[in-house]
């Protein structure tokens, strides 16, 4: 497989949770591309679908009430959406890998974070149980673990939140997956561990060819860490481009917004700005943009409110979906999923 090459192709998916209240369109209608060694960055608010969104990956969506009801996930050539339960669990753990943005809730706290490790293992790989131990404890060195012997017989309590986050890290890389995707990462975490946390990502990246699916509301980690960024809000994909030119050049209102609230060097504010109004309820999503209700820009225009802009490429390899963005009069719909954006930063990260 070469680079340019797709790893994991989601088009048109639809995620919806069916409550009492209604139909909860978390996800609807998403589609992107990741390249092989390379970190995709899926950006947005909370409450914007980006979770929902690696869930769906990995088909782990709880149901009910939650339902992927349309659309392709494609993962190395293969369909997920069209695997049994069973044959998806070989897929877990062993293609693709998950690390969660609480490791606490997600390591079992009765077990040792050796037996963790090495139940994953041996679940994927036909390893003795003394060969499962030995991995488990060269991951736990691998991922920055200090004294991992000891480590390996300690429980999920008795680890710091930086460490609890390392051996999910050694958990999720154990089986050697093409695809690794981290939900918030390091949300949790001082400033200084986040730092650890993302440079060590970066190391085993380039170390083992890793293709990166990162959910993150946070810029700095996005500017400091991804390749491609596909910017979303309320369910919907806006604005997808390579990191370089979405940072130089964001064209859709909202992304715009998410910029300008951001604090910047040499600049005195008394106040940072802020986008006015709030994320409506998936329940209720406004007709047309749904964005347009807090659209600065096309806010009384008669198409904003009655038409949903869909994804243009209105530069090459630069998408957006936005009635008043630069060039999207004349651009043709495009399929942000057809290949990968071809970016990829040096081994040193710039």
């Amino acid at each position: 497989m070469n680079d340019h090459e797709a790893i994991l192709t989601v088009r048109s998916l639809k995620t919806h949770f069916f409550t009492a209240d209604g139909v909860v369109k978390a996800v609807d209608g998403v589609s992107f591309a990741v390249g092989k060694r390379q970190t995709f960055a899926l950006v947005g608010e909370s409450g914007c679908g980006k979770s929902v969104t690696a869930l769906s990956v990995m088909r782990l969506v709880p149901h009910p009430p939650g339902k992927i009801v349309a659309g392709e996930i494609t993962l190395l050539g293969t369909n997920l959406l069209e695997l049994s339960e069973k044959e998806m669990r070989a897929v877990r753990g062993g293609q693709a890998a998950m690390i969660f943005q609480e490791p606490m809730t997600s390591l079992n706290p009765v077990f040792t974070i050796g037996n963790q490790i090495v139940e994953a293992i041996t679940l994927h790989q036909n390893l003795s149980a003394r060969t499962a131990k030995a991995r488990a404890i060269e991951m736990l060195s691998q991922v920055g673990i200090p004294d991992p012997a000891q480590r390996y017989k300690e429980y999920p309590h008795q680890l710091s939140g930086g460490m609890r986050q390392r051996a999910m890290i050694a958990m999720a890389l154990s089986c050697d997956p093409e695809l690794l995707i981290a939900d918030e990462p390091t949300t949790a975490l001082d400033v200084t561990i986040q730092a650890q946390i993302l440079e060590l990502l970066k190391r085993i990246q380039v170390r083992r060819g890793l293709s990166i699916l990162l959910i993150t509301h946070d810029l700095a980690v996005v500017a400091e860490t991804a390749d491609v960024v596909a910017v979303m809000y309320a369910s919907k994909l806006v604005e997808l481009a390579d990191v370089e030119r979405l940072f130089t050049n964001p064209v859709h209102p909202y992304t715009q917004g998410l910029f300008r609230s951001l604090p910047r060097l040499g600049e005195r504010k008394t106040r940072l700005e802020t986008i006015p109004g709030s994320v409506p309820s998936p329940l209720a999503f406004p007709p047309g943009c749904k964005f347009h209700p807090r659209c600065p820009v096309g806010c009384e225009l008669q198409r904003c409110r009655t038409a949903e802009p869909e994804l243009r490429e209105i530069a090459p390899k630069h998408y957006a979906a936005c009635w008043e963005c630069p060039g999207y009069a004349d651009a043709p719909p495009a399929d942000p999923a057809a290949e990968p954006i071809a970016y990829r930063r040096g081994a040193d990260g710039r």
